[in-house]
């Protein structure tokens, strides 16, 4: 089917999700086709996990989202809908973009709608120091280390690279053969099973795979050689496009969060002609052979439960929940792996301050760290890493006189921990950051707690038989899934807004196979094609 057959037909796309791959397959189906966007929305926000949450004036970032991709198209896109900070007044009309006269630069202190450019700085808290991140091994690393254990990171690695694990079959292989046994267990497998809940070796080797990519102890000391030749030079260029994505050093960020962009959009296509709509949950999903004909979707403030037909259907629920919806019937076996799939919970515990304990050693006197994030690796407490929003953007402050940070757990519904109070969990975070020499007790102002269930799908469980659940669901050949859920795959942003992207660019070309859907944040080559594809 041809781009011009589909302007003329008024065909509707069902979209389960208001997230970035929901909301992408929206404003791409208005920019390039004749199909009317339907969004459904389950919660009351816009952005998914992408979204910005308020909380007595200060704005939280739910995992923190940097703005950075190495795909053009969605570098671009993103610059499309919010401008960078800097850049001149601009409008395209009939793809030609135009510069508008007398306009000057765009000032984020006089405007909302734009990107700032943010420094990236991530850090380790181990041993209650600071460590570089990724590892950096310099002369401050090697000194905090001791003599002892540098000296076994060396000779681990050097076996790590003379006998490498074949097959890689676990995230502990995969750490080991590019770093190492002793750094891996210094530095990787404390952190990684706060996260996951269990052993890196009942983790598959794929999530290393999506996450840490070409990362390496040598990629690792290049790039820090050649930071250090160019720190005379120029700053660098936001495309960054030969630097692995855990190395980046800049990247844009909304000037009130993530939510922020996504809001934008949400709004942008609901004015182009999108029908969107929040608090909707889909209850049922309706087949006729291999095509989705409709879905029922129960309005929660309501309660009416209405029948939505569509020609195409794009799903960001989690996989789970779209088997359980199915109306037709789903085989034994891939009811069993659907069932199987298990996913990581998320706590954040906003905490505002009058200043930080610790600071930065070239900061003395400073209240304030100068880092997005801190991965805390040590064991003998629960948090896994903070977040200091004033480093994000100083407009999620209400008062930027304060410090603003976030308290990341890792956690399953059916953990004690996720089952606590408000104030019990805001009281467990002050203890935590209190024993960890973070901060005074006497400085927290005030505390908010955040949970957001289904936030990481796991790579074990049923996972390993993923490919029978994923196989049946291909052969739906209008249904496009999306979005980190909706594939059941640890994507970032960019990412799941690829996956709507090339769903799109399908219904164009009447293509009804998945295969280059599934192969975004597979192939390594997508990082360095022009657009993306």
């Amino acid at each position: 089917m041809s781009q011009s057959d589909i302007r003329q037909t008024g065909q509707k796309a069902l979209i389960i999700g208001a997230g970035p791959a929901g909301l992408t397959a929206a404003f791409e189906l208005l920019e390039r086709t004749q199909v009317q966007p339907i969004v459904l929305e389950k919660s009351d926000s816009f952005g998914g996990i992408s979204r910005t949450v308020r909380y007595k004036g200060y704005r939280m970032d739910i995992g923190g989202h940097r703005f950075f991709s190495k795909s053009d198209r969605v570098m671009e896109w993103w610059k499309r809908v919010m401008p960078v900070e800097g850049d001149t007044h601009s409008i395209t009309y009939q793809g030609k973009t135009r510069e508008v006269a007398g306009a000057g630069p765009i000032d984020a202190t006089r405007e909302d709608r734009v990107m700032l450019v943010r420094n990236r700085k991530s850090r380790i808290y181990f041993l209650r120091q600071f460590f570089e991140y990724p590892i950096q091994l310099t002369g401050d690393t090697l000194k905090a280390l001791g003599a002892v254990r540098t000296v076994r990171i060396g000779v681990s690695y050097i076996a790590a690279m003379i006998q490498q694990i074949t097959p890689e079959e676990s995230l502990q292989d995969f750490l080991i053969n590019r770093f190492g046994r002793e750094l891996y267990l210094t530095f990787f497998k404390s952190y990684t099973e706060k996260v996951w809940g269990v052993p890196c070796d009942e983790i598959s080797a794929e999530w290393g795979a999506q996450r840490i990519k070409g990362l390496s102890i040598t990629k690792a000391v290049l790039h820090f050689v050649k930071k250090a030749l160019a720190s005379s030079g120029p700053s660098h260029d936001l495309s960054q496009k030969g630097t692995e994505t855990s190395l980046i050093e800049k990247f844009m960020y909304p000037k009130y969060g993530p939510g922020q962009l996504w809001e934008y959009v949400a709004e942008d296509v609901a004015q182009r002609g999108a029908v969107v709509r929040k608090e909707q949950t889909v209850v049922k999903v309706y087949t006729h052979g291999w095509r989705i004909t409709a879905i029922d979707s129960l309005d929660e403030a309501t309660g009416a439960t209405e029948r939505i037909p569509a020609d195409y259907f794009f799903s960001t629920m989690p996989m789970k929940e779209l088997i359980r919806a199915m109306a037709c019937e789903v085989p034994a076996n891939v009811r069993e792996v659907s069932e199987g799939l298990i996913y990581r919970d998320f706590i954040t515990v906003g905490v505002l301050l009058n200043k930080l304990k610790v600071a930065d050693s070239t900061d003395t006197g400073s209240k304030l760290l100068r880092d997005n994030w801190i991965y805390v690796q040590e064991p003998d407490v629960q948090v896994g890493r903070m977040q200091i929003f004033n480093n994000w953007s100083p407009y999620l402050l209400e008062d930027p006189s304060k410090v603003w940070i976030g308290l990341e757990y890792f956690c399953y519904e059916t953990d004690a921990i996720w089952k606590l109070s408000d104030a019990d969990m805001i009281a467990l975070a002050k203890r935590e950051m209190v024993h960890i020499g973070m901060i005074e007790a006497a400085d927290v102002l005030d505390a908010c707690v955040i949970r957001v269930p289904k936030t990481y799908p796991a790579y074990f469980g049923a996972y390993e038989r993923f490919d029978e659940l994923r196989d049946w669901l291909n052969q739906f050949e209008n249904l496009f899934l999306v979005g980190r859920n909706g594939m059941h795959k640890y994507n970032n942003q960019d990412h799941s807004m690829l996956t709507a992207m090339t769903a799109v660019d399908n219904i164009i070309a009447g293509r009804t196979d998945k295969e280059n859907l599934w192969a975004v944040n597979t192939e390594m080559e997508y990082h360095e094609s022009k657009d993306g594809k």
